[in-house]
């Protein structure tokens, strides 16, 4: 999906790791005429150098959901983890309507439901992470850090500083705005997905969980504030914006 799957896979065999211990996941780009699932991912397990994947994904519900075969994807999707090509099959950018249709009928129930997720766009996403909730599906985050990296002056900006103030406090130790984001999104259960080219904010994010939780209260006031303000940045044809 994202161009990168040999270089993964020539990081995968320069580490030294052993198969077990790594959690491989990739994706379905929109299939091209003559394209199947399974040949699709026969070839990103080639390029990955690996027998099987730990999740494949679905990248977006489109064309698929505005051609009817939405379903008939899904079930190309069912055959490659039934041939255990992939450990768990999932998928991306999908609305409540979407998850609807497939999971009407679904003999395997996806495991994942990657979302743009933040406090700028919960009030949308919520309906989602709900109906995911009800069937068990996990909700993958990303976009997490949008407040303060593409909305700096957005009505977050002056809630995530007392609340990064409180938790330094309790903790005795220094707490960022993206932690503060970050424990909001923990707060939902959600896993979350992050990419950087800087060590410095891979070790940020593995200390969050060294934080605090929020408090309801300041989860809250982050919800309120985040319904201040709309601000989608990507799949945005997706959801009809």
């Amino acid at each position: 999906m994202y161009n990168n799957e040999e270089t993964l896979g020539a990081g995968i065999r320069a580490s030294g790791k052993p198969r077990s211990e790594l959690f491989i996941v990739t994706k379905l780009r929109p299939l091209q005429p003559g394209q199947t699932v399974k040949g699709t991912l026969k070839e990103s397990l080639r390029k990955l150098g690996v027998d099987y994947v730990d999740l494949f994904l679905i990248h977006t519900p489109r064309p698929a959901n505005t051609e009817g075969k939405l379903k008939s994807l899904w079930k190309e999707m069912e055959g490659v983890y039934n041939d255990g090509l992939t450990k768990a099959i999932g998928v991306s950018n999908f609305r409540v309507e979407d998850l609807q249709e497939i999971l009407d009928g679904a003999e395997v129930l996806p495991a994942v439901n990657q979302i743009e997720l933040h406090p700028y766009v919960w009030k949308a996403a919520e309906p989602i992470v709900e109906l995911c909730k009800d069937y068990g599906i996990v909700i993958a985050s990303y976009g997490g850090q949008t407040p303060i990296v593409r909305a700096p002056d957005g009505p977050l900006g002056s809630v995530l500083p007392a609340i990064r103030d409180r938790l330094e406090k309790t903790r005795g130790a220094p707490v960022t705005l993206g932690q503060v984001l970050t424990k909001w999104l923990f707060s939902k259960n959600a896993i979350v997905v992050t990419t950087t080219s800087k060590a410095n904010r891979i070790k940020e994010f593995l200390d969050t969980e060294n934080v605090p939780d929020l408090t309801p209260e300041e989860i809250q006031a982050i919800e309120s504030a985040g319904s201040k303000l709309y601000k989608r940045v990507y799949m945005t044809r997706v959801f009809g914006e």
